[in-house]
């Protein structure tokens, strides 16, 4: 297979990870900015914590999403019909204030002679959004890393999601949820083939823009 160069892809060792005491004390100083006490009892094992959590939630960082779908699959029978996974649950943290965008995500792609695994699929969607994103960023690097690495006919993805920088601070406007959509070959040159994918998602909710 010949190598892929996607501009979004992490050299590895291109930053220099601190140290987790080093972590670790970054999060009793903002603590400390906060105005509480990192000392006392409900406190003192939170920085501990945080880097914990910061493990799980930022470990997209970690796996390359064009080595996970390398290896896919020829045998098909022919089969060449829409395939779609419909409502993957999403769990992001934007980049500008690092709170969490929660969501769900539909893919789809058109296979040109091979497919992948389907939690492949889901699993590129959810290395990308373990890591600092916006939405309109993360919506296009799962659709240009499928596209680029299996080549199918046409690729879709859509993300509706609610972004807690806007629920729980700043305008504080609950209940607002954004949509996004990449559509590539067929999905956006075939209107029809469009619209048989936002119908499948829709699932008898109310219409989905793409």
């Amino acid at each position: 297979m010949n190598e892929i160069t996607l501009p979004h892809r992490l050299a590895p060792g291109a930053i220099a990870r601190p140290s987790r005491a080093e972590a670790e004390a970054a999060v009793r100083t903002l603590l400390l900015w906060a105005g509480d006490d990192p000392d006392r009892e409900g406190l003192v094992d939170t920085p501990a914590r945080v880097a914990r959590a910061y493990e799980e939630f930022f470990a997209g960082y970690q796996t390359d999403p064009v080595e996970l779908l390398a290896r896919s699959f020829e045998e098909t029978d022919g089969y060449d019909e829409m395939v779609v996974l419909r409502d993957i649950r999403m769990e992001s943290h934007c980049e500008h204030h690092m709170v969490p965008i929660i969501g769900k995500c539909h893919i789809a792609y058109l296979p040109n002679g091979r497919v992948v695994g389907i939690s492949k699929l889901a699993r590129v969607m959810e290395i990308y959004a373990k890591r600092l994103q916006i939405q309109e960023k993360l919506t296009a690097q799962i659709a240009n890393t499928i596209e680029a690495v299996l080549q199918p006919k046409g690729i879709a993805v859509v993300i509706e999601a609610a972004h807690q920088c806007m629920t729980t601070r700043g305008i504080h406007k609950p209940g607002v949820t954004m949509v996004t959509s990449r559509m590539l070959g067929e999905f956006r040159d075939n209107p029809a083939t469009r619209r048989e994918f936002l119908a499948m998602i829709q699932g008898g909710r109310g219409p989905v823009e793409g």
